[in-house]
């Protein structure tokens, strides 16, 4: 029994040997085209990976939906329509400028100038908060003495004596 077991031990690496990985499309021009394609359309399940790197079942939907309206003779700009048609225009890594991403393009520059605004703000705020020091004559004479003196030249021999 336990050579058996050993036996089983020693074929389970054949049983996970993978072959060559094949282009799903026949046209391997079309697969290329398919991929540049893929690559401007956000995973919607990942979010921050493109489709045609992503491994969600939803990303192999779309790039066979991408591979069947290419063999229909679809351009790569109506297939772009038809997935924001269906999916809206979160599904592209760069959305069109328009009235309803407005906010999304204009949100980091509006951001920028308000935390500019903020920041000399609590500058001047701060400016006022600080009080002039007054020295009296003393010290004064004092400090001007301790800047007046001259260096040491070597100073780890002045702190060894």
């Amino acid at each position: 029994m336990k050579l058996l077991f050993i036996g089983l031990m020693c074929l389970l690496p054949g049983f996970s040997f993978a072959g060559v990985a094949k282009d799903i499309a026949e046209d391997p021009v079309m697969e290329t085209r398919m991929i540049h394609l893929a690559e401007k359309v956000r995973c919607l399940v990942c979010q921050s990976e493109p489709v045609s790197t992503s491994h969600s079942e939803w990303s192999q939907d779309v790039r066979n939906i991408m591979r069947e309206k290419m063999k229909a003779g679809a351009t790569d700009q109506e297939i772009l329509d038809m997935l924001v048609e269906r999916f809206g225009k979160s599904v592209l890594f760069d959305p069109p400028v328009d009235n309803e991403t407005m906010p999304l393009w204009g949100a980091p520059f509006i951001l920028l100038l308000l935390g500019g605004v903020f920041l000399v703000y609590q500058l001047k705020k701060r400016r006022g908060l600080v009080a002039e020091a007054v020295l009296s004559k003393q010290d004064e004479q004092r400090a001007a003495t301790l800047l007046n003196e001259p260096a040491p030249l070597n100073p780890t021999k002045d702190t060894q004596a």
